[in-house]
């Protein structure tokens, strides 16, 4: 079993920073890329930023400059740092592990693993 857990989501006003974290855990043997997406009202999940294990980074167009996507492999975790947050920032953010399992001498995957999601709301 694999699980996703994030942390770190909230109500900040516009202009405000928020850190979230997600922190995988259960039998794995390896991560390969992370990832950040989010989902707003009535819109598709995009993806927000991406890191591989050699910490090569992608963003979206619209966050480039604010949002800072790091890891930190000895922990199995990915954190995004949001800075100079907007309304239309606000969404469900989900994190994404693409991963190998390891059972015993038998290895799963890679497969793409989620957490629960984390509520950002940007408001005054």
């Amino acid at each position: 079993q694999v699980q996703l857990v994030e942390s770190g989501g909230g109500l900040v006003q516009p202009g405000g920073s928020l850190r979230l974290s997600c922190a995988a855990s259960g039998s794995i043997f390896a991560i390969n890329a992370m990832g950040w997406f989010r989902q707003a009202p009535g819109k598709q999940r995009e993806l927000v930023a991406s890191i591989t294990r050699g910490t090569n980074t992608n963003y979206v167009n619209s966050v480039k400059g604010r949002f800072t996507i790091s890891r930190d492999n000895a922990k199995n975790t990915v954190y995004l740092q949001m800075d100079s947050l907007k309304p239309e920032d606000t969404a469900v953010y989900y994190c994404n592990a693409n991963l190998i399992r390891k059972s015993g001498n038998r290895y799963y995957g890679p497969d793409d693993y989620w957490g629960q999601g984390t509520q950002v709301t940007v408001s005054s």
